[in-house]
């Protein structure tokens, strides 16, 4: 699976939510689902997905669908 598709899987399966009101504009609290909670469980699924340690700055950083992926490639995740 290319890591586009796996970072939009991580999205969607860490924030429960259906994959037809799933966008690449989402940003952290636009949606219910994406709160401080929803935050901490998509870290890790990305954590988990990519086998990398996310860092403490990064996580707060992590604003964003696209801010995400320009932290991915910190950890060398090409998309």
């Amino acid at each position: 699976m290319s890591n586009d598709k796996t970072y939009k899987e991580v999205f969607i399966n860490s924030l429960s939510i259906e994959s037809n009101k799933f966008s690449e504009d989402l940003k952290y609290n636009e949606i219910p689902e994406w709160d401080s909670i929803g935050h901490m469980t998509l870290m890790s699924g990305l954590e988990d997905a990519f086998k990398i340690a996310l860092e403490t700055d990064d996580i707060i950083d992590f604003s964003s669908y696209a801010k995400g992926k320009e932290i991915l490639k910190k950890y060398k995740v090409n998309f």
